[in-house]
Parts: C-alpha cells; sequence; structure tokens
C-alpha cells in the first residue's frame, strides 16, 4: 500500500508547476483527476517529439485521470462541487481571481469543505503590486535576479530548464504532504499558497545576503565558481573539458603532489589559502590548463581519483542520455511508449512507478458517470 491510497486529488492545472507537484502526488499513490479545457493544458501543445506527444506533458502527467470541464457551465461547475465533495486536495495555477471568481475560491471551499486541503500557485502571490503581473518561468528568473548571477561575463543567461515551475512544484507538493500529516492530528484542511517569485528568491538566498550585507552580489562565473578556486573547467590534452572541484587546504595539498605532481605548489605565496587563490584565479587557471594540457583525459582521471579530487565530465545531454546512472522506466503514453527518468526518489520496498500519460478527456464518461 502506497503512502497516499485512498487520497484525492483535483487538480485544475496547466503548464509545469502545478502538474509536476500532482504528479508527484500521483507517484505517491493518490488518484489525481486532471482537469483540462476542451482543447487540452496547453502544454499538450509546447512541442510533439515524444510520438508526437509533448515531452513536457509526457514528463508531468503520469498517473492522471484527464477530464475535460468548462467551470463557466452550470452542469461542470455543479460536477467540480460534487468531485471536490470528496476530494482531500484541490490545486490550481490559474491566473490570480480566476477560480475565486468561477465560485471556486479556496477560502470559501475550506468553509464549504473543512477537511479539504488547498494549494494555490501564481507566479507572485496573490497581493502585492506584481500580483497580476504575468509570470513564466523565464520572466520569473530574471525578475527574482536568477538570470543575472547566471552566464559568463559576456551576458546573462537564462538557466536551461523551467527551474522556477520546477522549484514552485517541489515547494507545492512538500506543503501538501505536510498539511496532510496536520489534518491526521486536527481534522482539519488547509489553505496553501506558494509562488515561483518566492520560490527563487528562497533559492538565491545566498547571492541576496551577499548583497545586502556587503553591497556586492556574485559576479557571472560561467563554470567558474564565485568564490573557491581552482573550481571549473579545464581542457586536456586529447580535448576533452573535465571540471574539477577543491574545496578545502587538505583537497588542494592533495591535488598538488597528486595530480600537478609538484607538492610545493600549495604553499606558493599567491596560492596557500583559497582567498589567495580566488585573488590570484587567472594566474591559477592558467597553470592548471597547462598540466592538464599535457595529460590525456583517462590518465588526468585516474590521477583526480587518486588524489581524491571531486571532478565531472563536462556533458552535452548525449552525455546524460548514455549515463551509467541514469535510472529509466517506460511509460506509456496515448501513441506509444516512452522512456523516462525514473523517479529521483528509491524506495527500499518497491520499484519505481511507471505510471500512463493520460490522453485528452480519456476519463470524461467514467468520471461523470462516478460522480453523477
Amino acid at each position: 500500500m502506497a503512502a497516499l491510497d485512498e487520497i484525492t486529488v483535483v487538480s485544475l492545472e496547466q503548464a509545469v508547476a502545478a502538474p509536476l507537484c500532482t504528479m508527484r502526488l500521483a507517484e505517491g499513490g493518490a488518484r489525481v483527476i486532471k482537469l483540462e479545457r476542451a482543447e487540452g493544458d496547453f502544454a499538450r501543445a509546447y512541442d510533439h517529439v515524444v510520438h508526437g506527444e509533448s515531452a513536457y506533458f509526457v514528463w508531468l502527467n503520469r498517473g492522471k485521470e484527464s477530464l475535460r470541464i468548462d467551470i463557466k457551465q452550470p452542469q461542470d461547475s455543479a460536477l467540480l462541487h460534487r468531485l471536490l465533495e470528496r476530494a482531500d486536495v484541490f490545486v490550481q495555477n490559474l491566473a490570480p481571481g480566476a477560480t475565486a471568481r468561477a465560485g471556486f475560491g479556496s477560502d470559501e471551499l475550506r468553509q464549504r469543505h473543512p477537511r479539504l486541503i488547498t494549494c494555490d500557485i501564481s507566479g507572485y502571490g496573490d497581493a502585492g503590486p506584481a500580483a497580476a503581473m504575468k509570470a513564466y518561468d523565464f520572466l520569473i528568473q530574471c525578475e527574482a535576479g536568477l538570470a543575472a548571477i547566471t552566464g559568463t561575463a559576456d551576458g546573462p543567461a537564462r538557466v536551461g530548464v523551467s527551474i522556477a515551475d520546477i522549484t514552485c512544484g517541489m515547494n507545492a507538493h512538500a506543503a501538501i504532504l505536510q498539511a496532510l500529516f496536520e489534518r491526521e492530528r486536527t481534522g482539519r484542511g488547509q489553505g496553501i499558497a506558494v509562488s515561483l517569485f518566492d520560490g527563487i528568491a528562497d533559492i538565491m538566498a545566498v547571492p541576496l545576503l551577499h548583497y545586502d550585507y556587503t553591497g556586492k552580489a556574485p559576479q557571472r562565473s560561467g563554470l567558474a565558481h564565485p568564490s573557491i578556486a581552482p573550481y571549473g573547467a579545464f581542457m586536456t590534452g586529447d580535448g576533452r573539458a573535465i571540471v574539477i572541484s577543491v574545496q578545502n587546504q587538505r583537497e588542494w595539498a592533495n591535488f598538488c603532489r597528486t595530480v600537478l605532481n609538484d607538492a610545493a605548489i600549495a604553499d606558493h605565496p599567491h596560492f596557500a589559502t583559497n582567498a589567495l587563490r580566488y585573488e590570484h584565479r587567472a594566474q591559477l587557471d592558467e597553470m592548471v590548463n597547462r598540466h592538464f594540457a599535457t595529460l590525456s583525459t583517462n590518465t588526468l582521471v585516474a590521477r583526480l581519483e587518486a588524489a581524491g579530487t571531486a571532478w565531472a565530465r563536462l556533458n552535452g545531454v548525449d552525455g546524460l542520455s548514455a549515463h551509467s546512472q541514469l535510472r529509466r522506466v517506460v511509460i506509456e503514453t496515448p501513441t506509444g511508449p516512452a522512456s523516462v527518468p525514473a523517479s529521483p526518489v528509491r524506495w527500499s520496498d518497491r520499484e519505481p512507478s511507471a505510471l500512463p500519460v493520460p490522453a485528452l478527456g480519456q476519463h470524461d464518461e467514467a468520471i461523470r458517470r462516478e460522480f453523477a
């Protein structure tokens, strides 16, 4: 029996943040009824790379039931109320105020159903000057300062995945689990509100504290670290980029002795402490690059392993696809099987879930009949 068996989640969702949250709940055993407009969640049309299905939709909507609904129509509005009478959790990420205008505001719903847990997902929250701003992932990355510290000295960059949506969905998932646990003790539901902006502001805490208490924000440094050296990508003699991370004095001494084959470098006046190494990073990086260029990738990796130096290959997505540590599951989609990354959570007593992706409106008839 899974932890969330007998938990019913109704989700008026679209795009990424809310679907990520509810997909994790489905993986935990919850029944998730996904409410879609007649044309479907617009994420279904983001791309068509998985047998004609959207990669986003395949990733985020496993294990759900799809019900097409128009809550502006009295008959469907009544159906949603009947669904919520038997639901444990209601998740929504429509535009701020949209559900309240349709008669499904969270406060009203919890008054009507005291055990219901509501989760409102938004861009900036439901109050404040920015509450009504459109809030797509990239815009939040820019507005919250993340893009400004990402990239190289030549310019800022977007984080290459929908990090604001993903962070928000993870926060919503964790909060719902906490609310379910609290309900076991109190018997009452809880109102939850999470936003993309708050999630990115939280993970921006270290750069923000640097700015607030020193007046200086970390500078964009590409693959280098903003305050630790040596830390970054260096080229081997056979043209492969290897990333290293030296975190402390013990690691630095081992790196000099075993990888650079010169223990005396550890005490060089420009390199004796991390602060000095960071101050003289250009000189340090040039020296490391010069040494690495004399070594094949295999020889360098052997030395890094012997020294206990943290390292990684600078892989592309092709490297991930072929990676020995990548765990996959094969799931069913409306147009054929697809191989996707397995759940990041590993359980001692069960295999990774391989829940199917629903076709648009696949469960219309069954759900309408059940909740007639």
